[in-house]
């Protein structure tokens, strides 16, 4: 689901095989998502629609709570996004993204932790994540079918788990069928048994509730991460293939053959055979490959840098020296701007850089100025959002 969809301000209805609608309340489960409180009740769903996908007909509360752990990892970890914002005294409100975030502690495991990597650790900390993930299920659970409960005169009784349980197995058997009625076991062992037409149903139509989920979900986080750019691409890994460095490459390449080019964390000039070219401020905020914040760096380093900011000073200086280097450069030799022409399509698309960073007769100070106007708004935003400063 492309960024450009969610510009568009076309809402994304779920749509399922119509021949479902006279055996199943379709309008019950397009309210499973309706008034959240927090975002793990889109992760809740995202991660029974995926079990039953794979063939699962019964599972308990810590399986899905661990699917839920491994969903929304990468968000949280790799892009720090939080899931239903912060409480004015800094605390983080979601708990799963507390979760998470005490997994990480706990176990060490590297942002992009693959999927088997995180469930293992989620295994290997039970003991310790016991109290984070029985919070997730105090009241998700129930609040999910809520959409459902309208057809029973019979009001449900919130405060009582026993109860809710009891209710929800006379709904699904007397009013109408639920997607899932809970076991009698407490806590994190709570049996969830899935009923079978509704098996059907999302196997059949997996890919559509997965898209309506993850609109659903993105609509929620955007609100709650207002100064995050292409929070839709912060949602799953992201395929490395994506990245369109290559034509910036070989620009830095040409401008190395006619200058000394002096790296802006060691202050020794690059090697030609020997360097990178990575982002100032980190790729996974940004998501883009733009031309304005790369640079070219020592390959040794660019994996210490990792996905922290630089600090600020004395680093945007140095950074913002090489760029106007680049920028003499574009405009004195012309088989520089060849190769800078060559870079429009992937890595200029920011309407400011093109109409006044790259433009011609920019003093060094105006540049540096335009540069700084512009990336340090982006920087303080990275920052807030919990990036990690690198100080070299």
């Amino acid at each position: 689901m492309s960024d450009d969809f969610f510009s568009t301000g076309k809402e994304y209805h779920l749509e399922v095989d119509n021949k479902y609608y006279s055996s199943l309340d379709i309008e019950g489960f397009s309210l499973m998502m309706k008034d959240p409180s927090y975002c793990y009740k889109f992760y809740w769903l995202e991660a029974i629609v995926k079990l039953i996908s794979e063939g699962v007909s019964e599972t308990t509360f810590d399986d899905i709570i661990n699917e839920m752990i491994a969903s929304a990892w990468y968000s949280v970890r790799e892009f720090h996004i939080h899931l239903s914002g912060i409480q004015l005294d800094g605390q983080i409100r979601d708990g799963l993204e507390r979760a998470i975030l005490k997994l990480s502690d706990l176990s060490g495991l590297p942002s992009n932790a693959s999927k088997v990597e995180i469930v293992n650790a989620i295994k290997e900390h039970d003991n310790e994540l016991k109290e984070s993930k029985e919070q997730l299920t105090n009241m998700v659970p129930y609040r999910a079918l809520a959409g459902f409960f309208s057809r029973s005169e019979e009001k449900a009784e919130w405060g009582s788990i026993r109860r809710m349980t009891a209710y929800i197995k006379s709904i699904s058997s007397e009013v109408v069928l639920l997607p899932y009625t809970l076991g009698d076991s407490s806590k994190l062992k709570k049996e969830v048994y899935f009923e079978p037409a509704w098996i059907k149903m999302i196997q059949d139509n997996t890919v559509a509730i997965l898209g309506w989920i993850q609109y659903e979900k993105v609509k929620w986080l955007q609100n709650n991460n207002p100064e995050v750019p292409g929070l839709v691409y912060k949602l799953a890994p992201m395929d490395e293939k994506m990245r369109k460095l290559d034509r910036v490459h070989k620009l830095w390449d040409g401008i190395l053959e006619c200058s000394n080019v002096i790296d802006v964390f060691t202050d020794d000039p690059i090697k030609t055979k020997s360097y990178d070219v990575d982002h100032f401020i980190p790729w996974s905020f940004v998501m883009n490959d733009e031309l304005w914040n790369l640079m070219p760096m020592d390959s040794s380093l660019n994996s210490a840098k990792n996905n922290r900011l630089p600090k600020w000073d004395p680093f945007f200086r140095r950074f913002a020296q090489n760029q106007y280097l680049l920028y003499e450069m574009i405009h004195d030799k012309e088989h520089i701007h060849k190769l800078f022409e060559s870079c429009l399509r992937d890595n200029l698309h920011s309407i400011w850089a093109g109409q006044e960073l790259y433009r011609k007769g920019n003093s060094k100070e105006e540049f540096f100025g335009i540069l700084e106007k512009n990336m340090q708004p982006v920087y303080d935003s990275a920052r807030r959002q919990g990036y990690e400063i690198w100080n070299r």
